[in-house]
């Protein structure tokens, strides 16, 4: 892999399908501009229809030609995921790339609509049940893509099976972590079972270093923490790079043509802070199939997702 991989290196996207979560803003807004640049028809899913189409409006006045909709999901709703689903699956013949890049991040606690934790809820159990929904038209388009985006709090993260919604102990950031964590544990156990069916269609996974978005100021807004705010506008200051840049590791693997199943990928820089796109290792525990198949098994009791187009 080139050390100084960038946004011009991007293969050419004509013909191509992607959906973006969390597509109107950070990371995922850079994302769909770089993707609709590349001449990829792409689907920006937000929460808010009206942010999703302020994001639409902006990225056209950069990309006058770019081929763009905006699909309505709420990750923190199932019902919402399922109805998303239903509509691409009626409307889509493909798609290709299924970039699972929204999240929440360190917040207070609160939950979602059918009850779970809102940070495992939105970060995992609702890209996991849209990933399940959207698996038929992945698994018929040739070579199709899952990239779900982790964060180096993975780390610190230990999955909870006891307690996965935190409703005897909660910490926002341990919460945060513990999604993160999933995110791994969900891609490899997915690209596990891709791979068992004979599917050409990969799982792979990447993360943004700290990188400037909105993510960590809502947290500290939430918080109603002024110092907490301070903190992150100092923190960021000092060491996050752009969310264009932070955006790489995903496009990367989105895009590129020497990623594999179960790629992770991440910045080159310092402690992956910061840098150009390059595969890392997650830490011990996301290669653990035990976890991973504990994680699957409650994840489809949850969701209601079954998955059943793969065979274990």
């Amino acid at each position: 892999m080139s050390q100084k991989w960038s946004s011009t290196d991007i293969p050419d996207q004509t013909g191509r399908t992607v959906l973006v979560t969390g597509g109107n803003s950070g990371l995922g807004f850079h994302t769909c501009r770089m993707l609709a640049a590349k001449g990829a028809r792409v689907l920006l899913a937000s929460r808010s229809s009206q942010r999703g189409d302020q994001a639409r409006a902006e990225i056209l006045q950069a990309v006058p030609d770019a081929r763009l909709e905006v699909i309505s999901l709420d990750l923190a709703d199932l019902d919402s995921v399922r109805l998303c689903a239903d509509n691409l699956l009626s409307g889509l013949d493909s798609l290709h790339v299924l970039m699972n890049n929204a999240g929440v991040m360190a917040i207070p606690r609160q939950e979602t609509t059918q009850g779970f934790e809102r940070q495992f809820g939105v970060n995992h159990l609702g890209h996991f049940a849209l990933t399940g929904a959207l698996l038929p038209l992945l698994l018929k388009t040739p070579a199709s893509r899952i990239v779900n985006v982790s964060s180096m709090a993975h780390r610190s993260g230990r999955m909870n099976f006891s307690d996965l919604h935190g409703q005897r102990k909660y910490s926002p950031f341990g919460a945060y972590s513990q999604s993160k964590l999933a995110n791994l544990l969900f891609t490899l156990e997915l690209q596990r079972r891709l791979e068992s069916n004979g599917a050409s269609t990969i799982c792979v996974s990447a993360h943004p270093g700290f990188s400037a978005t909105n993510l960590q100021y809502v947290a500290a807004k939430e918080k109603g923490s002024a110092i907490e705010l301070i903190l992150m506008r100092i923190l960021n200051a000092l060491f996050s790079q752009s969310a264009e840049q932070g955006a790489l590791p995903q496009l990367y693997a989105a895009t590129a043509h020497d990623v594999s199943g179960g790629d992770y990928t991440g910045p080159d820089g310092w402690m992956q802070m910061r840098g150009f796109p390059v595969k890392h290792q997650a830490k011990e525990t996301a290669y653990d199939s035990a976890v991973a198949q504990e994680l699957w098994r409650l994840s489809v009791e949850l969701t209601g997702e079954p998955f059943d187009q793969l065979q274990d």
